[in-house]
């Protein structure tokens, strides 16, 4: 009976394996000097996402690479977030985020437009799901500091959904109304 345990909670992560993809973001080799020379360890930088709008990040250190990504993915799957995309390509609205000395200015765009983004950025959009948006990097360029920004401003992202219903309103009367630019033109002349 105590090996039961064991069976079902490698059985989860076999399930759980499939579910998320991760991407390695940076890997630093860090020294420590000691009486008889220096030791050395990894620091992982993870992003995970199941690429329909859900994205964590996490860091991990440890003596082997293996050993550090693997604790760092781990981290990663405990701080996902969730984010509601606009025809689950796009983000709804424009947004900054900050972080630190670092800022980053993300722009919803039109289909076909792809994924453009620096380093850090473009590896939380594609965990993300993401498949159309415009961003750009501002100050920091370290990608600890990025990586955090983009999580910040992502936060802040309201569907028409979730604000119709924080206001009591229809999702209708929350979107701008289209005008026919063509009859427009015919009622005036």
């Amino acid at each position: 009976m105590a090996r039961e345990p064991n069976q079902r909670g490698g059985r989860r992560e076999r399930e759980e394996a499939p579910e998320f993809a991760d991407r390695l973001v940076a890997i630093n080799r860090v020294s420590k000097t000691v009486k008889g020379g220096k030791r050395f360890g990894f620091a992982a930088l993870v992003v995970v996402g199941d690429q329909k709008g859900r994205v964590g990040f996490g860091k991990g250190k440890a003596k082997e690479v293996p050993e550090a990504i693997r604790k760092a993915t781990e981290q990663a799957k405990r701080q996902m977030i969730r984010v509601q995309l606009r025809e689950g390509r796009t983000l709804h609205h424009d947004m900054e985020g900050r972080h630190g000395a670092g800022k980053v200015v993300m722009r919803t765009a039109p289909e076909g437009t792809g994924i453009i983004a620096g380093g850090p950025m473009r590896a939380v959009f594609e965990m993300l799901g993401i498949k159309d948006v415009v961003s750009k990097s501002i100050g920091s360029q370290n990608p600890y500091n990025m990586i955090r920004a983009t999580i910040d401003g992502l936060k802040k992202e309201a569907s028409p959904r979730s604000v119709a219903q924080r206001r009591g309103k229809k999702v209708a009367d929350i979107l701008p109304k289209q005008i026919d630019a063509p009859a427009k033109v015919a009622e005036e002349a």
